[in-house]
């Protein structure tokens, strides 16, 4: 393996390099907080470290120089992804499944952004990120309901009696064994694919895996599953894969939505 190939499989690696942090926290310049730590001047969670190149989780570790505690310096940040199958919602998979943090830039990851709620490994579509905790509470607090917008293909083409009981509610089973009955859902066909349908759905819930097990509750299993919207946001033309920032009145939307 070239220098250049092991330096780059290190930028990979889980975690922010310790001088990096110092830098990105305006503590010293990179090469003075090298520095600092060969002379031993800075802790990690009480431990003295003086070996370069080692990574620190900021979120987790205790950072001192000279005994001072140091906070990285965070902008906040709001993303929408148009997430493809294949990918897991999280910032870590134990399974080693590409995650959706992967499809985001080297920068942005150090901002240390994560998913605000989830969509299961075989679900595309509008995925929010950020590193604003308060917001991501906001949005998935249950006491701030907010409309999520989906599309799904089913097997099979749905009857009236079909789509009614499913705005009238439908009760299905969670992982736990616990028979759950839906909130009313809006719903709608929107074009039939040969013997097939693809549906419209909105449910202000967010259980798990929630869409298809309702509608394989009622018989209509889902072959394919896509969030188009969440309140007023939606995907617009972004291509699969992709991301952008929200613009600000985006995101003061969805801040002062109602509760």
């Amino acid at each position: 393996m070239s220098e250049k190939e092991s330096e780059e499989n290190k930028e990979h690696e889980p975690g922010e390099r310790l001088a990096r942090f110092l830098a990105h926290a305006g503590v010293a310049s990179r090469r003075h907080a090298e520095e600092l730590i060969a002379a031993g001047r800075v802790r990690v969670n009480n431990t003295v470290v003086t070996t370069q190149g080692v990574r620190i989780d900021p979120a987790h570790d205790h950072i001192s120089v000279d005994g001072k505690s140091v906070q990285a310096v965070v902008r906040h940040v709001y993303l929408l992804l148009n997430k493809p199958a294949g990918y897991v919602s999280t910032a870590y998979d134990p399974q080693g499944r590409p995650t959706v943090l992967n499809l985001l830039p080297p920068d942005v990851q150090r901002l240390r952004v994560y998913p605000v709620g989830r969509l299961d490994i075989d679900t595309e579509g509008l995925l929010l990120l950020t590193n604003d905790g308060d917001f991501a509470l906001h949005l998935t607090h249950p006491r701030y309901t907010t409309d999520k917008h989906y599309e799904a293909l089913v097997q099979g083409y749905p009857s009236s009696a079909t789509l009614a009981a499913l705005r009238a509610g439908v009760a299905f089973t969670e992982d736990d064994g616990v028979q759950h009955k839906s909130s009313p859902a809006q719903v709608r066909v929107l074009r039939r694919v040969g013997s097939d349908a693809w549906l419209s759905l909105t449910i202000h819930e967010g259980r798990k895996r929630q869409i298809r097990r309702m509608l394989a509750a009622v018989g209509y299993p889902v072959r394919r599953l896509l969030r188009v919207g969440v309140g007023s946001l939606t995907l617009g033309n972004l291509p699969v894969g992709k991301w952008r920032y929200l613009t600000e009145e985006e995101v003061g939307m969805l801040w002062n939505k109602k509760e």
